[in-house]
This record gives C-alpha cells, structure tokens and sequence, in this order.
C-alpha cells in the first residue's frame, strides 16, 4: 500500500507540472494564434511568413497553422522535408495531445466573424522528458528493490548453510567429549576388571552429561519452561565441568564465582547453564599466557540482574564486538560461530534478557555483560 502510495504521488505530481506547462504553452499560443489571426488580414503572406520566421522563432514546441479544411499551410519545430501526408499526421498526434486553437477574427468593413484555420501545438521535449521520468524513477527503484531483495535472499540463504553447519558441528562437539570419555572408561573396564566399581560412578557423570546435552538441543526448538533456580549454584556446576576439562587442553586458568549465593531467577537453568558455559568457553580459548583468569560477578538493578564475565585473554577487535553474535562469524580458524549466537538467542529471545561486550582490550582482556529481568 506504501509503494502504491508513493508511485501515485509521484505520478500525479509529475502530471500537475505537466499540466502546468501546457497551459503555459497553450497560452502563449493563443497569444499566436492572436497575431496570426491579424495578419492573415493582409492579403500578402509575407507578413505570415514573418510571424512564424521571426516572432515565432524561439517557441520550443512544434506548430502547424491549417486552414479552415484542416489542411496544413506553415509548420514550426518540424522537420524541414515532410510531406502534406507526414504533416497530416503530425497534426493529427498534436491534436490527440492538446486541443487546437481556432483561429478566428472579426472583420472591420464587413463586420462578419471569420474563421480562418486551426493552430495545432504538440508537447514540448521537457513535458515529453517530464512524462517519462516517473517511469525512470520507479524503473530505478525497482532494480535496486530486485538487487536488494537478492542480495538479502543471498545472505539469508548463506546465514542457513551456516546454522545448520554449525548446529551439526555444534552438536558433535558438545557430545564429543563425553562420549570419548565413556569410550575411555569402557577401556579401563575391559583392562582392569577390579576397578569397575570406582569407574561406574564416572561413567554415570558423563552419561548424566549426554542426557543434558540432548535435553539442551531439544529445548531449543521448543517453549522453554520457566522455573526458579539458583543463578550461584547455576556457574558452580559449569565452573566444575569445564575445570575438569582444562588439564586435557592444556590451559592453566583460574575460574573464579563471586556470584552471592541465594540469588534465585526465574528462568530455564538448563539453558542459561549453556549460555554461560559457552561464554566461559570463549574466555578460555582467549587466553594464551599461563596466568589466566576469569570472574564471574553479579550486580543487582531496580528490576535486572547484570552478570558479568571478565577474562584477561586477548580482546575482541573493536569492528567485531557486534559480529561475535552473529550466526556463521567466528574469529577462531577452526571456529563455526555458533556459540555466541546460540548464547545470544537464550538470553534475548527466551529471556527477554540482553547480551553485550562490556568492555574489551588487548591488555586488559574482555568483558561480557548479560542482563536478565528480575
């Protein structure tokens, strides 16, 4: 309806300055059709011929005086050779665009009203030009609406492949790591049969594991479902299972929850336990020193709980900060750019919460911020 809108102004303002010129036209040629009149009086037709020569002269548009029988006598604007029939014809297109002036006048000995001719007048090149420019414009706007729409297309398409290739890899990743260790627990079992009490226990963590990572996924395609849990006990049980990881990775990195103990949200735990393991992960991965740390705070608002997550890893680049949540970017060689976009969608979509790089530096390291309402 927009688009309608717009097209119809333009055409019909492009149409009252069309309109506008031809009446400016058409008095100027009825300001000649005055003088032709007059000097038609004269017998000679070199005064007629001077008037279109000479007076006639700057007229922008094309013209034909007829006379009474509609059969053309001196033209204007018009190509030099044509023809009586070429003429016809011209006239007859001047007459479709404006209505000819009847060229009339009033005769002094005898008092008799005469009528003499036509003056036929086409449209100028300008109104000509007028005519077709809101054609051009809304040709214009409409290729870069079709450019646009493809470009979108393109991107929209690109940022699919990418979801589903991450998702995929998403997915092994997060189940790769306990599955390769209940394959390693059921080496131990076949080696050393005597120890299978004290590794039961541990393969019941990893498959405790495995149930919620599936329990992640499916939550996400689905109404999460909202329940009170404890934001501090939420980050112990992250900071216990990726502290356990670090050793194989070969980092040495001191987590640090100064969350207040007691601090209950409503919300899905599950899913914001992803969200911070995710973000925890990256500060991981960002520090490549021996003295690595990462604190998780909380500060209360009137209605908002922040939790910050600070590193002191090697920044985000100041042009990335607003890419980092964006599907399919990844500033790893070996990164997919799910992460943070899945962070992104659990905390502002499913929380009604807010993400962002606080701060961020190459000395300093990083700092993310989320907010969640109380």
């Amino acid at each position: 309806m927009l688009g309608v809108i717009l097209i119809s102004s333009l055409l019909m303002y492009s149409q009252s300055i069309v309109n506008k010129l031809r009446n400016d036209n058409r008095e100027i040629v009825q300001l000649y059709a005055e003088i032709i009149a007059a000097t038609v009086k004269d017998e000679s037709d070199a005064n007629l011929s001077f008037v279109f020569d000479e007076i006639i002269k700057k007229v922008q548009f094309p013209l034909i005086y007829s006379d009474r029988n509609h059969i053309p006598i001196y033209s204007k604007n018009l190509p030099e050779d044509l023809n009586q029939k070429d003429l016809l014809k011209h006239q007859k297109t001047m007459s479709a665009q404006n209505k000819p002036i009847s060229l009339d006048f009033i005769d002094s000995n005898s008092g008799k009203y005469l009528h003499i001719g036509f003056l036929y007048y086409g449209d100028s090149n300008l109104i000509k030009r007028l005519q077709w420019l809101p054609f051009l414009e809304i040709g214009a706007v409409a290729i870069f609406i079709i450019l646009g729409f493809a470009g979108f297309s393109l991107i929209r398409n690109s940022e699919k492949r990418h979801i589903w290739v991450g998702m995929a890899r998403e997915t092994a990743h997060q189940l790769g790591t306990p599955v390769s260790a209940l394959m390693g627990w059921v080496d131990i079992i076949k080696n050393n049969p005597q120890k299978l009490d004290d590794v039961l226990d541990e393969m019941s963590t990893d498959i405790n594991r495995l149930e919620q990572i599936v329990d992640r996924f499916s939550k996400m395609g689905s109404e999460a479902k909202m329940e009170e849990y404890d934001l501090s006990n939420v980050i112990e049980n992250v900071k216990i299972y990726l502290e356990r990881r670090l050793p194989s990775i070969g980092k040495n990195v001191q987590i640090n929850n100064q969350v207040e103990e007691g601090l209950l949200l409503n919300g899905n735990s599950i899913l914001v336990s992803w969200a911070l393991e995710n973000i925890i992960k990256n500060a991981i991965d960002a520090i490549d020193h021996d003295k690595g740390k990462i604190e998780i705070k909380n500060i209360k608002g009137n209605n908002t709980i922040f939790i910050t997550i600070s590193d002191n890893g090697r920044g985000i680049p100041y042009k990335d900060r607003k890419n980092v949540f964006r599907p399919g970017f990844s500033s790893k060689s070996k990164g997919w750019g799910m992460g943070l976009s899945l962070v992104k969608r659990i905390i502002e979509d499913i929380h009604a919460g807010k993400i962002e790089v606080k701060e961020s530096s190459k000395t300093e390291g990083t700092t993310i911020q989320i907010s969640i309402p109380l």
